[in-house]
């Protein structure tokens, strides 16, 4: 089946055209939101061939298809139905409030999650591209160093890698001013230009006429390029829109275009500058320090203890939404750090419900439930890559107890990852796609290793749990 006609056979089976308002994307999934979710059944969904799960938020249906196809299908389904993507302005606003009344209400956390996820997800193909450009360049850098490449050429490369790389992650807080920017109704160039600002070489200049630059430990100053990081740029653009919003409702239809942005930008600028950045700075020092306690912790125990707690506490914050609220702390640590040692750890929850699913496949091949065992062989490639919906979705969960079990299982995988502290240079797709993200030779072998023992350990703990009666009317 083509990705056009997986996309032809979703929109028929959700109701047709006229019943999607709006059509999106994330890394693995596509994403609908509907007029009237009585017109099908979750079952219709997930019985589609090519579909491997489905996650429900109110109005919003979230076809699981796994990475690049997800992207593929949705930009078919748009094209062919003419749908409007997620992040357009549409004018049937009778039909997005009609949705918005359907769909479960939204505590304040969880809208905030929501919007996180909104601001991070579209950088996700660049933040992996670049920690791979980063990585590659680390890597060649070691091997000139020790002498096992030496020459033009490889120093060439070394120098285009971390180029391409740079070309993101030195402007991160940039992009993610523009990508906050729309999520809170402000307008995206103005956002940029307040990430831009948090990296501006004269933060220093300004930092040091008042008094608040450090000369002799300049990263613990007061104030300086980049202080605050990513929460600070949040926070600021977020300020920004109230500023725009206040101020474009009152001035004159033709002084807005002028001054408008200069006057949205004098106030959170200076906002941003002297309060914003101060703060978020104290806040982001403070997590850094945490951070780095646990991650170089001169004692085996706290390392394994955390790392266990970590990995076998993900799948639950996943099923809830709360892991978009790790996107921050990633950020942070790579900003401050150099490298993410968080992602590398909770990335060990899919090889744990691998493990488990493995297990499970063989109570069910014994006891003669076909249907579970199908679903384990169609799901289980993902998840070796790192796409665990199908598994969640499709088995882990509904059984429960295997839930539990992978998690517990992963949870030795995150204590030698953390024990060991492998860091990554991005973060995205976890399982063995992300071996390449792992910063140098001993990062890749351990995560590997940290992989390997999570399959393991999923695996024995859900064969000990689980009995051949509790897959038999799965």
């Amino acid at each position: 089946m083509t990705n056009l006609e997986l996309g032809r056979l979703i929109v028929k089976t959700i109701g047709g055209k006229e019943n999607i308002i709006k059509a999106t994307n994330c890394m693995t999934r596509l994403r609908l939101t509907v007029k009237d979710s009585t017109l099908f059944t979750k079952e219709d969904i997930k019985n589609i061939d090519g579909v491997l799960g489905l996650v429900v938020d109110g109005n919003s249906y979230q076809v699981v298809l796994g990475p690049g196809k997800a992207k593929k299908v949705t930009d078919e389904v748009i094209a062919e139905f003419s749908l409007a993507r997620a992040d357009a302005v549409t004018d049937n606003w009778a039909a997005n409030k009609d949705a918005m009344k359907s769909g479960q209400k939204q505590n304040k956390f969880k809208n905030a999650l929501k919007i996180i996820s909104e601001i991070f997800i579209p950088m996700i193909p660049a933040i992996i591209a670049a920690g791979l450009f980063n990585g590659l360049g680390s890597l060649l850098g070691q091997l000139m160093t020790s002498k096992v490449v030496s020459g033009v050429f490889f120093e060439g490369m070394q120098l285009v890698f971390t180029l391409i790389g740079g070309a993101f992650f030195t402007y991160f807080a940039v992009f993610t001013g523009v990508y906050a920017a729309k999520a809170f109704g402000a307008t995206e160039a103005l956002g940029g230009m307040i990430g831009g600002i948090t990296i501006g070489a004269n933060i220093v200049k300004l930092s040091t006429m008042i008094g608040l630059f450090n000369t002799a430990v300049p990263l613990e100053s007061i104030l300086t390029t980049g202080k605050g990081g990513i929460i600070g740029v949040i926070l600021a653009v977020w300020i920004l829109a109230q500023v725009e919003r206040f101020i474009r409702k009152r001035m004159p239809d033709v002084l807005d275009l002028i001054f408008t942005p200069f006057l949205s930008l004098l106030i959170t600028g200076l906002v941003t500058i002297f309060v914003i950045m101060p703060v978020a700075g104290f806040f982001s020092d403070g997590l850094v320090y945490v951070l780095s306690l646990l991650v170089n912790s001169g004692s085996v125990v706290v390392s394994i203890i955390s790392g266990y707690v970590l990995a076998a506490l993900f799948l639950p914050m996943v099923l809830l939404g709360l892991h978009h609220g790790l996107i921050p702390i990633y950020a942070v640590q790579l900003e401050a750090m150099g490298g993410v040692s968080l992602f590398p750890v909770l990335a060990m929850a899919g090889a744990g419900q691998v493990g488990a699913a493995i297990a499970i496949y063989i109570k069910a091949k014994k006891a003669g439930n076909t249907r579970l065992t199908s679903i384990i062989s169609g799901a289980l490639p993902a998840g070796f890559l790192g796409v665990g919906e199908p598994l969640i979705y499709g088995v882990t969960l509904p059984m429960f107890k295997p839930f539990i079990t992978a998690g517990l299982g992963a949870g030795f995988g995150g204590a030698y990852v953390m024990m060991m502290s492998v860091m990554a240079s991005a973060w995205g797709p976890s399982g063995l796609v992300a071996l390449p993200l792992m910063i140098g030779t001993s990062g890749i072998l351990h995560y590997f290793i940290g992989l390997v023992i999570s399959y393991i350990a999923g695996f024995i703990i859900t064969a000990l749990v689980i009995k051949e009666k509790d897959v038999l009317n799965v």
